[in-house]
């Protein structure tokens, strides 16, 4: 960790130089001078104005990522020099990285430490690993009759739209943003109105490290606007979507009611955590489910959010995890011993509230937490919140709140475990504790989840893909998979 104090972090905040503008074919653009206030969830100030992309706006950005592909140097870039040019992005950004860091923690109000060890080591990493992919990706060449030639080539897609949201504003972008580059596409990037900052700044440093211009343009705006308008755009070519299932509901659309460009989703989740009595080391299971709900405020996708927990041990893992919960230490993001930062606004707070209200009502036991914290900041936080008793059909168990919210169920053997952890609609993630190998093999096949973490919670690294089954979306980021939602296959046969 950069060794950097609150104060020391309280002053470079003061000096923190943020712009609202779009980034629009290498260049800053204030586009109609339509703007709205960036509010950061640490103190409910306002950062910033960021510039409210309307058509014109996102028309301008696809125009410019159409030209830098039918006739720009991009696509027709070796991809040897295309890798080349995301490893000088990464070290740029690494140049950057406490301002980037501090710019996420401003506006979605991460923990400082986790912005700068975790969301800028991804984007960092996220760079430099498909910088070092990008010509290593190779075509085929099928064995035929002697008197032809097969040739299948992977080629650029097109331009891709981008549409990120606020929870890890960098590494979801790098996630999409990468990979579409190392395949030679052009890209325009939206990310969300709660988080813009960051990706802007990304896209000036791709800039000042070389990036033709027109290569990644990035828009702030909203999405029923902004992102509706990427979405039917015609000379959209793919679009790459993170956020929830619903939204991803109105992109399938916006491509059916446009030019049928291909829709990549990962969406929702209700991750299963399932606790077996022979896990390893029960108190290493109940301490990796206490960070994982509570970790970036419960505001992840992926966040193990139902604890399935066999019932002869159910009171010690749950009494385990609420001792955790109360001793978290919430307070100012910029505060570097800050281990659970605010929620990334007082609109989603209320939401986070509501789901907590429906949770009494229906009958859950509160343990601990469900109450607003901190208030006199004039920040958005709220205590980490853990429920039993909770029933299969209560809201609690099947919506997902995106909060630090964990509803406990009970189970009395391992065919009741896996019939609960895959009644939902999602199909993210999920988690399982064990020694027994045969156990682990047949439970992590039965598991409707594209991720199934054993004996572990959210560990992996960029050689694997990372994607949902079910509700949860399609396709796949991260790993060499990622490749595939950015290019086109085609068949050359020549007769010789």
């Amino acid at each position: 960790m950069l060794a950097v104090t609150h104060e020391e972090w309280l002053l470079r905040a003061k000096s923190l130089s943020l712009s609202g503008a779009h980034h629009i074919d290498g260049a800053d653009e204030d586009g109609s001078g339509a703007a709205f206030g960036a509010v950061s969830p640490r103190d409910g100030q306002v950062l910033t104005r960021i510039a409210d992309a309307g058509s014109a706006e996102v028309d301008a950005a696809v125009a410019a990522a159409r030209r830098a592909f039918d006739t720009g140097p991009w696509p027709r870039l070796a991809p040897a020099g295309r890798g080349a040019m995301l490893l000088r992005i990464a070290d740029l950004l690494q140049e950057r990285r406490a301002d980037l860091a501090l710019t996420v923690s401003l506006e979605m109000g991460k923990p400082i430490t986790d912005a700068y060890e975790i969301e800028l080591r991804a984007l960092i990493n996220t760079f430099r690993w498909y910088g070092q992919l990008a010509d290593k990706f190779t075509d085929e060449s099928p064995h035929t009759a002697v008197d032809a030639l097969a040739l299948v080539t992977r080629e650029p897609a097109g331009v891709v739209g981008a549409v990120v949201p606020w929870n890890f504003p960098l590494t979801l972008a790098g996630w999409k943003v990468a990979p579409a580059l190392a395949a030679g596409c052009t890209v325009v990037l939206k990310p969300s109105e709660n988080s813009p900052l960051s990706a802007l700044l990304l896209g000036r440093i791709a800039t000042e490290a070389g990036l033709p211009p027109g290569v990644l343009n990035v828009v702030g705006g909203t999405g029923p606007v902004a992102g509706r308008a990427i979405g039917l755009h015609p000379d959209v070519d793919v679009l790459a979507f993170t956020g929830s299932t619903a939204v991803g509901r109105h992109f399938l659309r916006y491509a059916a009611d446009s030019n049928l460009k291909r829709v990549w989703l990962e969406l929702g989740g209700k991750s299963p955590n399932i606790i077996l009595p022979d896990a390893p080391d029960l108190e290493k299971a109940a301490a990796t489910a206490a960070w994982g709900i509570f970790f970036n405020q419960g505001e992840m996708c992926t966040a193990p959010s139902r604890l399935l927990v066999h019932t002869s041990i159910a009171e010690q893992v749950t009494e385990s995890v609420v001792r955790r919960a109360r001793d978290l230490r919430i307070g100012d993001p910029l505060d570097p011993s800050t281990e659970m930062g605010a929620l990334v606004g007082e609109a989603h707070l209320g939401r986070v509230q509501e789901h907590i209200a429906t949770g009494v009502a229906d009958g859950a036991r509160l343990r601990t937490g469900g109450s607003r914290t901190r208030a006199d900041s004039g920040g958005s936080f709220l205590e980490p919140t853990v429920f039993d008793q909770v029933n299969p059909g209560m809201r609690l168990a099947r919506e997902e709140i995106f909060g630090p919210v964990l509803a406990v169920l009970t189970f009395d053997d391992l065919d009741d475990a896996v019939r609960l952890a895959n009644d939902t609609e999602y199909g993210l993630a999920a988690g399982l504790w064990t020694s027994d190998l045969s156990t682990a093999h047949r439970v992590s096949r039965a598991l409707k989840a594209g991720t199934v973490w054993v004996n572990c919670y959210e560990e992996g690294d960029l050689t694997v893909p990372f994607g949902g089954m079910k509700q949860s979306g399609n396709g796949r980021d991260k790993s060499a998979h990622a490749l595939e939602k950015y290019t086109e296959i085609k068949t050359t046969w020549i007769q010789l």
